[in-house]
């Protein structure tokens, strides 16, 4: 999989995906964005320094999908995964884990937590981000419900010394 970081020019590209994906704004109850209105939703995106847009293709090239996320937000060391979105003749090929994966191993250094929005009533969206790990987290309905998957390695836990052991030891 290829990422590219997408500009204000890629905005038609990012339309014409939004066009090939058109069950995500039907579940959603919406149409799919005109030009117009994907061109402003990039521009504003791009006006913040923690928003990242980002163009997903396959290794022949041809594009499948994009990523909108931003770092730091909504506290330091979080990253709020605003959309990941899959071209609807590529779904269910695993594309949509393996973006999610390769942005888990891209992510700066310090970052303890992703947040991912599951917008609507979307049952099929929330088994995607469950089964890559994330555990449910903030119950927004009927607009979102949260999911969040911790990045810091846990803690190993104490294992209690043996009482026998401590008590020979403090004996001696």
């Amino acid at each position: 999989m290829n990422v590219s970081p997408l500009a204000l020019p890629d905005a038609p590209l990012l339309h014409s995906l939004y066009c090939a994906a058109p069950g995500y704004f039907e579940l959603l109850g919406n149409a799919v964005p005109t030009l117009q209105e994907v061109q402003q939703d990039v521009q504003i995106a791009l006006m913040d320094p923690r928003r990242r847009l980002e163009l997903l293709r396959d290794d022949a090239g041809d594009l499948i999908g994009s990523l909108d996320y931003k770092l730091n937000f909504p506290e330091a060391g979080d990253v709020t995964l605003n959309l990941l979105l899959i071209r609807q003749d590529r779904q269910s090929q695993g594309l949509g884990e393996q973006a999610a994966r390769n942005l888990e191993r891209r992510l700066p250094a310090g970052t303890q937590r992703i947040l991912a929005g599951v917008l609507g009533e979307n049952p099929r969206g929330a088994r995607f981000w469950e089964r890559l790990g994330y555990v449910f987290t903030m119950d927004a309905r009927p607009v979102m419900t949260w999911y969040a998957k911790s990045l810091t390695p846990s803690q190993p836990a104490l294992t209690p010394e043996p009482v026998s052991e401590k008590a020979a030891r403090l004996a001696s």
